[in-house]
């Protein structure tokens, strides 16, 4: 029956005789809802497949199947779970409601569903669950609420799934966890929280989780300061996260959480704002003395060998020495000479005005 756009209707008696039906597949139709009662011979079926129709809500006709074990619903047009809407499923191991519409879960929507192992609620349009929406589901393995619109992490939710492996959070909109939100996950090896509004997390979040063997945080504007010490040490010694790319500070943006240094001073972590703004305020003036000192004195050696070899010189030809020694006890040298003092004269009123930020209009006025 699967692949057939010309089914958008099924009367309730269109399975009639076959009780032993295992599997059915009436997905990639135009199915706008089935008869309430269509199912009623089939106590046998395991697999229900239904996806890619166009439901607005989930088929009355699938309540009370006992030992139905997979059902899948996803790529429909549902927009809610009401709280009757999977009652009587208790052999139920794997549903998915992937990329509907949901935006609403009723209060104890899930209560029958013991057996759960893997639920898929990923990209639909949940802002936020019911405060125990979990409750009962002991046997979850595997939750994925990726691709919604969540953006706090409540510690109720997940306080029932202590054999949950694989939590997805990820591609929301999440600015805050809960602390204690993880605290019953005692079994997750992974957890997915890329892609969302994250600035920090604190330690507390995550200091029950014991066994986690891989963190996702990639792709959110993570602030790199000394809140997020802890996780720095975390990845440096048991390897398990990496790719946290820093949003802020803008001393560090751009830059890996592995990358940041975060020294310690009397045993209390500086921040990377507060470290970079004491380094510059004292080394600005150091640095402009020495290159003034360094101009300086290259200036006065040049002068120095230019004066040496006029002496030499002179000494050998036996015939300016006089000449250039009464200009020099006079103050008058040459005119190489002169133009390095002007020079000189130059850079250092040059500097003074900038040190002191006087008025140009007298400048020239330091060196005639």
């Amino acid at each position: 029956m699967a692949h057939n756009e010309y089914i958008s209707y099924l009367h309730t008696r269109t399975f009639t005789g076959l009780k032993k039906l295992l599997r059915l597949d009436m997905s990639d139709c135009n199915l706008f809802s089935i008869p309430d009662r269509i199912f009623i011979e089939q106590t046998a079926l395991k697999e229900l497949l239904c996806f890619q129709n166009n439901f607005r809500r989930i088929p009355g006709a699938i309540r009370g199947m006992e030992n139905v074990t997979h059902i899948y619903l996803e790529r429909n047009k549902i927009e809610a779970v009401a709280y009757n809407s999977l009652l009587g499923l208790g052999s139920l191991r794997y549903l998915n409601l992937q990329e509907n519409r949901i935006n609403v879960i009723h209060d104890n929507a899930f209560q029958d569903l013991v057996w759960l192992e893997n639920f898929y609620l990923n990209d639909n349009l949940l802002s936020d669950l019911p405060r125990l929406a979990f409750k009962g589901l002991s046997r979850l393995k595997m939750l994925n609420l990726g691709g919604n619109q969540l953006t706090n992490v409540s510690k109720t939710w997940f306080s029932d799934l202590v054999e949950l492996e694989v939590l997805y959070l990820d591609r929301n909109q999440l600015l805050n966890i809960e602390e204690g939100a993880f605290e019953n996950l005692t079994s997750l090896i992974t957890l997915h929280l890329n892609s969302n509004n994250l600035t920090t997390l604190p330690f507390s979040v995550f200091q029950p989780i014991y066994f986690l063997g891989h963190l996702y945080l990639f792709k959110n504007p993570w602030e790199c300061d000394c809140s997020l010490d802890w996780l720095k040490q975390w990845m440096e010694n048991y390897k398990l996260v990496r790719d946290i790319p820093c949003a802020s500070p803008s001393s560090v943006a751009g830059l890996d959480l592995g990358q940041v240094v975060l020294p310690t001073v009397n045993g209390t972590c500086i921040d990377p704002t507060e470290l970079n703004l004491t380094t510059v305020s004292s080394e600005i003036v150091p640095t402009t003395e020495n290159r003034f000192n360094s101009l300086i004195s290259k200036l006065l050696q040049q002068e120095l060998r230019e004066e040496m070899g006029n002496g030499t010189e002179s000494l050998r030809n036996g015939t300016l020495l006089d000449l250039e020694e009464g200009q020099l006890s006079a103050g008058v040298g040459g005119p190489r000479t002169q133009a390095i003092q002007s020079l000189l004269c130059f850079t250092v009123t040059w500097f003074f005005f900038g040190l002191f930020h006087l008025s140009d209009t007298n400048f020239c006025l330091y060196c005639t």
